[in-house]
Parts: structure tokens; sequence; C-alpha cells
């Protein structure tokens, strides 16, 4: 089973939560579909709760941060000095949102738009390191962004994270992200009826049986269920309207 309990390497998508119209709701909603349970929700914590896996936190939700907000997940990128990540984000042209506030001793985050208007957040880690569980069903498989101008976005991203692209064969604009030899998720371009900006994938172990669950649930299909060479794939929605993805993964073991 992939586990981390350590910090994950700057520029690393490393965590998501989930921002919640409903956090009951929506809790009982995620825990059905992706197994998980559920810890926190503290005041002193503004009723944030992080989703567990097996015993290992996978995600994160709380109530939306302001009013007229629409639940949506966003994505984390890892960093060591937020700050100074902060900084890049505004000299590359992109918004802090949120600066960097520091959560008690579990870490610093931040929360940013890029110059296309897409958020995503930042996360120097504490004593909480982000995702501990992943590429498995139940947790975070990929994580990637559907913009307006592709290749503005490569160069921003590059500028904040140090990012270099890999163009997938085939799928241009399509372009994977990587700070080593790893592919760390993928950017491409804006598709009629999906959705805009950065997007989580978690694995399931049946993607036909993932839909169902979601549409009985009150959701609904963006793109309908499909075979890849990287698995059965599909595109959904919770009944809240926020938007994310299912991959079919093999359960490790």
């Amino acid at each position: 089973m992939p586990t981390r309990d350590t910090a994950w390497p700057a520029g690393t998508p490393c965590w998501i939560d989930y921002g919640a119209a409903e956090p009951d709701a929506a809790k009982a909603f995620y825990g059905d579909l992706l197994g998980w349970t559920w810890t926190g929700g503290d005041p002193e914590y503004g009723g944030y709760s992080n989703a567990e896996k097996d015993g290992r936190q996978v995600a994160g939700l709380g109530p939306l941060m302001a009013e007229g907000d629409p639940p949506s997940w966003t994505t984390y990128f890892a960093t060591e000095d937020a700050a100074a990540t902060a900084e890049r984000i505004t000299a590359a042209g992109g918004t802090v949102v949120v600066e960097p506030m520091e959560v008690g001793p579990i870490g610093t985050m931040v929360i940013a738009l890029d110059p296309q208007g897409h958020p995503f957040g930042l996360w120097q880690s504490g004593t909480h390191t982000g995702v501990q569980r992943f590429n498995e069903p139940g947790a975070l498989v990929w994580n990637e962004a559907a913009v307006e101008d592709p290749k503005a976005a490569q160069g921003f991203y590059a500028a904040v994270f140090g990012f270099e692209w890999d163009p997938m064969e085939g799928m241009a604009p399509y372009a994977t992200f990587r700070t080593g030899d790893r592919p760390l998720g993928g950017l491409g371009e804006v598709s009629p009826g999906l959705p805009k900006g950065w997007t989580v994938c978690f694995g399931v172990s049946s993607t036909d049986g993932a839909v169902a669950t979601v549409e009985s649930g009150g959701g609904k299909v963006l793109h309908p269920a499909e075979d890849t060479e990287f698995g059965r794939f599909a595109v959904l929605e919770d009944r809240w309207g926020a938007a994310f993805s299912v991959m079919e993964v093999a359960p490790e073991g």
C-alpha cells in the first residue's frame, strides 16, 4: 500500500480539501463513495475534518470560507517556504487570496489564484504532512488543471514551482509536469461541459460502481465511464455541483 508520513517534495500536489455547503451531508456522500471515516471537526480549527482511509489521512473537509463560494475541491502544492512561494505567485502574475497563515502546529497554508483565475493552495507542513495514502482505491491518484491558455499556464506554474513539462503524445496541448523524473500531475485546455481549473481524481475499485453511487447520492455524470490506457475513468459531479474524477485502480497487495 503506498503510504507516506513525511513532508512531500516542494511542488508536489500534497493535499486536497473540500469546501462544503453542508459538511455533514458531504461527509456522508464521500464516505459512502470512497470508504472514508472522519476525524477532527473541532471548533478551534473552524470545524475542519480529516478524511481517513484505513487509519491514514487522505483529504480534508471544512465549511465554505465565504458566503456565496461554490462547493469545490482545492489542490495544495507542497512548499518548504510558503512566504517565498507566495511572493513568486504574485511576481508571476497570480493573486494571493489568503496570505501565509499558520494553522497552529500543523502547518502553514496559502490560497491563491493563477493569472487565469483558477484557485489552488500551498501547504508548508508542520505536524500535518499531507496525504498519507495515495494511488489506491479511496485515495488521491492524480491532479490536473483545465485552463483557457495552457501555454501561459505552463509558464506561470514553471515560474512558481520550477515545473518541467512533458507533452502527452496525441493529447496536445495536454502535458504532464514534474520537478524530477516522475510526473506529478497534468495540465490541458478547457473542454465544453467539463470542469475548469484544478480537479482531483480518486482511485476506485470499480468506476462503474462509483458512477452508480454518485448518481444514487444525487450527483451526476459529466463524462461517462470509458476505458483509457491508464484505467477506466469518469468525470463526475457531487450533488452540490463540485466536480471530481474517478479512475479504476487495482488494490495493493
